[in-house]
């Protein structure tokens, strides 16, 4: 296996202008970096920083704490748990979220969000525990066209680099 990247905290002052919770200090204290469960897993488990709770049909935007520096040529897609995908229709709202190796350097510190929704038929409701996998990332290598010409710098995410 190539080793490509590396999880790391966001720093304390970043996770507190994402997360505007009364005790998020305590939880940015407590916030695990992603892993994988088995060396035969693909994706790495990336943990809820505080207990969510999602009636059906609610979305909320959860603020990880983590960012990931990737080595140029690759990214990492991001996905719901499969389980939770299966039982509760839980939903990116993105679908995918794409992070790419240049997000690390971004004035946020390349800090990782998650927009998910509920999405149960049968109007389940979700309580995923401070601590428990909610989403999944996946390492992907990537290439481009010989003829690429792409030279603009990131300074931000979701959507910041549409052409314009």
């Amino acid at each position: 296996m190539k080793r490509i990247a590396k999880f790391e905290k966001v720093s304390l002052e970043q996770f507190l202008s994402g997360c505007r919770r009364e005790d998020a200090k305590n939880v940015y204290e407590k916030i695990a970096l992603p892993r994988r469960a088995t060396s035969g897993s693909a994706g790495y488990d990336f943990f809820a920083p505080y207990d969510i709770e999602l009636a059906a049909g609610e979305t909320v935007k959860v603020p990880t704490g983590i960012r990931v520096k990737i080595a140029e040529g690759w990214l990492l897609s991001l996905y719901p748990r499969s389980g939770l995908g299966f039982k509760f229709r839980l939903q990116l709202d993105n679908t995918v979220g794409i992070i790419d190796s240049d997000y690390y350097f971004s004035d946020n510190e390349g800090h990782i969000f998650a927009k998910i929704t509920n999405d149960s038929k049968e109007n389940k409701a979700l309580h995923i525990a401070a601590g428990t996998g909610f989403m999944q990332g996946i390492f992907t290598e990537y290439g481009i066209t010989e003829d690429d010409i792409a030279d603009g710098i990131r300074n931000g995410g979701f959507g910041s680099t549409t052409a314009k």
